[in-house]
């Protein structure tokens, strides 16, 4: 079985601190917010774990954001949206 790409965890933890900047919160505001520990938050931002979906929508509600803008990498994004706004 082919094992699965780091890239997507990579992308996630990318774009979860860059979020979590934009609004001003720390990882503890963050965590608090979201109902998670702060350690969660922090593992999250270095790829080191590999969370569900519904905590994929926790942290993308909290940030104001959707659960697509946390995995997509954000040069396409910005691509995609120059495009069609």
């Amino acid at each position: 079985m082919k094992q699965p790409s780091h890239s997507l965890l990579k992308t996630l933890a990318e774009n979860l601190r860059h979020y979590r900047h934009q609004k001003g919160l720390s990882q503890e505001k963050l965590a608090e917010v979201c109902g998670y520990h702060r350690t969660y938050i922090s593992d999250v931002e270095r790829s080191k774990r590999n969370i569900t979906l519904l905590g994929l929508e926790t942290l993308a509600v909290a940030l104001g954001v959707s659960a697509s803008d946390l995995l997509i990498e954000r040069e396409e994004k910005e691509k995609h949206d120059t495009l069609y706004y």
